[in-house]
């Protein structure tokens, strides 16, 4: 794949990295892996990055350290959701991932549904809930079964899937642990899949095919049986419409730079839109590698391509 090529010759064409990991959020345990895994894989390719485990004196190390440029591997609140974007556009700080606006929207899942439909792409039926919610009204209406996931995490954390109306009420009450806003998903059974971008190129599409009930956090990090098959094993000519179904819900939400976007198919192999990923996971259960590694690019490369996009203007 053109696209994965190596631009820069010179590791010194970079500068000071800081690579960022760790925070405070629900995903803390699996942004350590992501960024340890990338800070390697930089060093090993030369690159003078340092790790930064990222705490509420963050800014002050960053502006004290004499970094070039950033790359983030923070997933979750204040990582991936804005709010560290602003603070490094303040510092003049260039940094790999999406702007502002971008990461912030992404992180709402619900407000991402919102702007998606109304540009008439395509996304699971949704509805709010609340405790004030007739539970059994939104599950006649959605049917059986469906998800609940609060709207702003990442990693599966809070997403439960309900098989009777029964459960409703207790997933509802786990997400809002995690978020206020909380949604309720028609479940669409055709099929998990995922399609990573890098510097506007749309990757080979992943296949999930989890063990467990649903694709959740045990399975996306640390159990060894989900099953990921890339090729995909969809027809090409379908794989490219993905790819471009993809590319444009990432631009949509303002996405630059590199993330993921994940979608269901129906038994039908109609595809819905599920979310965007701006600071994808970068483990050794991640998808984004498996895609690059499709694509030609082995873990080291995907990195320092990443991390090349924070040298034009869009990532800066």
């Amino acid at each position: 794949m053109t696209g994965l090529q190596t631009r820069v010759a010179e590791a010194k064409a970079f500068g000071k990295v800081a690579v960022l990991y760790g925070g405070w959020s629900a995903e803390r345990e699996v942004s350590l892996m992501s960024g340890n895994a990338v800070l390697a894989a930089l060093r090993g390719r030369g690159v003078d990055a340092h790790g930064i485990d990222a705490g509420r004196d963050l800014l002050a190390v960053l502006a004290g350290g004499g970094f070039d440029r950033a790359f983030i591997a923070l997933h979750g609140p204040f990582g991936e959701d804005g709010t560290l974007q602003g603070a490094l556009e303040v510092l003049g700080l260039p940094y790999t991932g999406s702007g502002v606006l971008a990461s912030a929207l992404c992180m709402d899942k619900w407000r991402t549904k919102l702007l998606w439909r109304a540009a008439g792409l395509p996304v699971p039926e949704f509805e709010l809930l609340s405790a004030a919610s007739d539970f059994d009204a939104v599950a006649g209406r959605l049917g059986l079964p469906l998800f609940v996931k609060p709207s702003t995490q990442g990693s599966s954390v809070g997403v439960s899937k309900v098989r009777h109306v029964s459960e409703l009420r207790d997933a509802w009450a786990l997400a809002a642990r995690y978020d206020h806003v909380v949604l309720a998903e028609r479940a669409i059974g055709g099929g998990e899949y995922t399609a990573a971008i890098v510097d506007g190129e749309a990757l080979p599409v992943v296949k999930i095919e989890p063990a467990t009930e649903f694709y959740d956090y045990e399975a996306k990090y640390f159990r060894d049986d989900t099953q990921y098959r890339c090729p995909c094993g969809l027809p090409p000519a379908r794989e490219a419409e993905l790819r471009a179904l993809a590319r444009s819900a990432f631009e949509l939400v303002g996405g630059r730079s590199w993330g993921r976007v994940d979608f269901l198919l129906d038994e039908a192999g109609a595809a819905y839109l599920l979310e965007v990923n701006t600071a994808p996971g970068m483990t050794g259960h991640s998808l984004v590698p498996m895609a690059a590694r499709a694509a030609g690019a082995d873990f080291p490369a995907l990195c320092w391509r990443i991390l090349e996009t924070t040298l034009t203007e869009g990532g800066a």
